[in-house]
């Protein structure tokens, strides 16, 4: 391959992994302990939520696999058609906590990545309470 095609390819490359910027440090939050509670099942999210949305500015333009390194793996992931994913960390013990980890209406974290690799939404999904039918 000659130099002249080369050179337009690793330009491309580098503007690429250019995109985004590393995860800043969120002062006061432990993400060793966020790690250590996969699902939520222990508990010991709650306690650092606060901090959490505090600082989830600090999240848009981080680049997955900083988020990954931060967090640990999502909970949860779903891809879409264009290129885009979303990762759900839960927030509560729920039924995901069962030995199936069926998906889980508890509240969770949702962080939705762009098509170039980047956080593009920070939200905190609520679950939705139902009214009594037959009232």
């Amino acid at each position: 391959m000659s130099v002249s095609r080369l050179l337009p390819a690793l330009f491309c490359t580098l503007l690429l992994t250019a995109c985004g910027h590393a995860l800043p440090e969120l002062p006061g939050f432990d993400a060793a302990i966020w790690r250590r509670d996969t699902y939520a099942c222990q508990n010991q999210r709650q306690s650092q939520l606060n901090t959490l949305q505090k600082h989830k500015e600090l999240l848009y333009g981080t680049r997955a696999d900083d988020i990954d390194a931060f967090f640990g793996r999502p909970d949860e992931e779903e891809l879409s058609e264009q290129t885009e994913k979303i990762y759900f960390y839960y927030l509560e013990p729920g039924p995901q906590c069962e030995p199936s980890h069926q998906r889980s209406t508890a509240n969770k974290l949702v962080l939705r990545f762009g098509p170039l690799g980047t956080v593009t939404e920070v939200l905190f999904e609520r679950p939705i309470v139902q009214a009594p039918t037959g009232i």
